[in-house]
């Protein structure tokens, strides 16, 4: 089974929310809320990946040190395994702004639950509920 490695990052506001983003039909899950984030390209690592994707899916700058890692996910899909290093980043330069049409909403750690997730994603809820609060 093929191994698609993707990043994914909870970012923090300064009110303790997190961000997530609704996934655009035409894409596989769509309708489903996720972490920014997305495939780490051949030859970059995961850091560099989910400071690109920062940057393209919602127009803000962070930096590696910004960055801390939390835990990963690791799911067996239908026709590949995915493994989702997840960081965590509280400082960010600019305002979240989506850049591909994606619906994004700021929400308490505790309400995460409240939103249906894909299958790899909501095992991570837990460990952030406790971790950011």
């Amino acid at each position: 089974m093929k191994i698609v490695l993707v990043v994914a990052v909870v970012l923090v506001d300064s009110d303790g929310r997190v961000l997530i983003a609704k996934r655009p039909e035409g894409k596989a899950m769509a309708g489903l809320w996720e972490f920014p984030g997305g495939k780490v390209d051949p030859g970059e690592t995961p850091e560099a990946a989910l400071i690109r994707e920062l940057k393209e899916e919602l127009g803000v700058d962070t930096a590696e040190s910004c960055l801390a890692p939390l835990t990963f996910a690791s799911h067996a899909y239908d026709d590949f395994h995915l493994l989702m290093p997840l960081y965590v980043c509280r400082r960010w330069k600019g305002i979240v702004t989506p850049q591909e049409g994606q619906e994004v909403t700021w929400v308490r750690p505790m309400r995460l639950s409240d939103y249906p997730m894909p299958p790899a994603d909501k095992p991570l809820i837990a460990m952030i509920r406790d971790i950011i609060g």
